[in-house]
């Protein structure tokens, strides 16, 4: 149950059982010693009070009529008055144990004795008045029988007193014995039950303190070593165990931040490999452009003369005569044929030359509000005429309007790409849907395909430059190299994700809403410059 509270609490139990321990060894301690001392102090009055008690036993004995002499009660006045002063000198002794508190009855017994003895003395001065009185000698000796009996009284009286001293000193002894019997059974008591509970505290401490303290550090350790997988379990139910979820929690946010940051620079690598191959394509289309263009459209010339230069020859030869027909008509479709074939190629050459000059420029930079669901809706009704589209379903799903700074030509030709890609990739009965949202300040779109999808190699190489898989065979492998270098010039950013092959592909396409000024690439402006240079 106490593993459950907070440190504090453990920390205050601790504290209030520490605390009562050491109250209770002190107040078993604190009663010994003030019994000890009442004890002293009533034996050291009890002392007193007892050689003065001594004293009027002693000059009370005396007071006895002497039978060896002539005058029985010869010197009796002298030593009664020798009594009543050892009998002042007890009273002060017993005014002054009152006093001081010394005794807890007040000397009650002690007082009775004594106001016993003021009366003997008393009885005893008339008895020796009349004694000392004119008498015959019958009446004298009664007299002084008269007087041995009040001096016997006050002898029993002075001993009485000594024996209630005696009784209350020695009743004294026996309550300072049952005090320490007490005080040492509370302190002996309380020191085992002490050493038991601290014994258990310490078994708390380790289970409650020095067990989660050191599994704290043991993970601390772990997780500064780089192990951020690694999850502290603390199970004490207070403040060290939240500060070990604060750790648990800082781990996973560091090791989500390491795992970004490791897709960054892998993705910064990639980056810096795709702009290295940029420069290298920029370069290259510009040679091409400029050593290739002209011979190819030689070529297209001269296929297109020789065509028509043919076809008169052709029609020569079939004026002369049915079998010059027939063999003019079998060479006019096999030359028509070739030479449809090199103009076919020759163009598709020459459509090459044109991609890698645009890919090499880059496109005009103006942009302007546009809507983007708008220019999706005009990639669609174009998409919709072209034959790859027959059988498939494209659906664009509502959404509020979302307008942003782009150059809409540039971002047609981004839309146009990605669902030309999409149908490519898709058989008939396939589904093309196209989302748009806002979000954090971004135009969000979405390609999500049912088509033949894409493995762990094509996703990591989709965006390269020359990179193409396409199902149909044809392409450049430039189109979504183009695509990834004007969103990128746009400020934002393009993923592609597939769960594998035969499991569809989604293209994420996210533009900022607001214009944002993104720095060329030096070597895209060095291959731009060249090939300006070369034109």
């Amino acid at each position: 149950m106490g593993g459950k509270w907070r440190f504090r609490h453990k920390l205050m139990l601790g504290l209030g059982l520490v605390v009562a321990i050491m109250g209770l060894l002190l107040a078993g301690t604190l009663k010994g010693l003030a019994s000890y001392r009442a004890t002293m102090r009533a034996i050291d009055s009890r002392l007193e009070e007892l050689q003065e008690c001594d004293k009027i036993r002693s000059t009370v004995k005396f007071l006895a009529p002497r039978g060896d002499l002539q005058d029985p009660l010869a010197g009796i006045k002298d030593r009664l008055a020798e009594a009543r002063a050892a009998l002042r000198g007890y009273h002060a002794k017993l005014q002054e144990t009152i006093d001081t508190g010394r005794n807890p009855d007040n000397s009650f017994k002690e007082m009775e004795q004594a106001k016993a003895l003021e009366q003997g003395f008393k009885r005893l001065d008339v008895a020796v008045e009349r004694a000392f009185g004119p008498a015959d000698h019958a009446t004298r000796v009664l007299l002084n029988q008269k007087v041995k009996l009040a001096i016997d009284n006050l002898v029993q009286t002075s001993n009485d007193l000594h024996n209630v001293i005696y009784n209350d000193l020695f009743d004294r002894i026996r309550k300072s014995k049952a005090d320490y019997k007490l005080s040492f059974g509370i302190v002996l008591g309380t020191a085992i039950v002490g050493v038991l509970l601290l014994l258990s505290l310490l078994r708390f401490f380790y289970r409650w303190i020095f067990y989660p303290i050191r599994d704290l550090q043991q993970g601390v350790d772990r997780v500064g070593k780089g192990n951020f997988e690694y999850r502290i379990d603390v199970r004490s139910g207070d403040e060290i165990e939240d500060l070990a979820e604060a750790f648990n929690d800082m781990s996973s946010r560091l090791r989500e931040m390491y795992r970004d940051l490791a897709r960054q620079v892998n993705e910064r690598s990639r980056q810096l490999v795709r702009s290295e191959r940029l420069a290298g394509v920029g370069f290259l289309a510009a040679g091409v452009a400029h050593e290739i263009n002209n011979p190819l459209a030689g070529i297209a010339f001269c296929s297109e003369a020789l065509e028509t230069r043919f076809q008169e020859l052709l029609n020569g030869m079939a004026g002369l005569g049915r079998k010059g027909a027939d063999c003019a008509s079998q060479d006019r479709e096999i030359v028509a044929k070739y030479l449809k074939m090199i103009q076919d190629e020759a163009f598709r050459c020459k459509k090459i030359t044109e991609r890698l000059l645009e890919f090499s420029r880059g496109g005009d930079r103006h942009r302007e509000p546009t809507d983007i669901g708008k220019l999706i809706q005009g990639v669609l009704d174009i998409v919709q005429l072209m034959p790859n589209c027959k059988g498939k379903e494209l659906i664009l799903l509502p959404s509020a309007p979302v307008e942003a700074w782009v150059n809409s030509q540039e971002v047609q030709s981004v839309v146009l790409n990605l669902v030309v890609n999409a149908l490519d990739s898709m058989d008939e009965s396939g589904k093309l849907t196209i989302g748009l949202r806002q979000r954090d300040g971004m135009a969000e779109m979405t390609f999500q395909d049912t088509g033949c999808g894409m493995t762990e190699e094509v996703l990591e190489n989709i965006f390269e430059p020359f990179f193409t898989r396409s199902r149909t065979g044809k392409g450049t492998g430039l189109g979504l190299s183009i695509s990834h270098r004007i969103i990128n010039q746009h400020g934002g950013d393009i993923e592609a994700a597939s769960a594998g092959p035969n499991q569809g592909s989604t293209f994420t396409v996210r533009i900022p809403l607001q214009p944002v000024e993104v720095a060329a690439e030096p070597e895209v402006e060095c291959e731009t410059a060249a090939l300006r240079k070369a034109a």
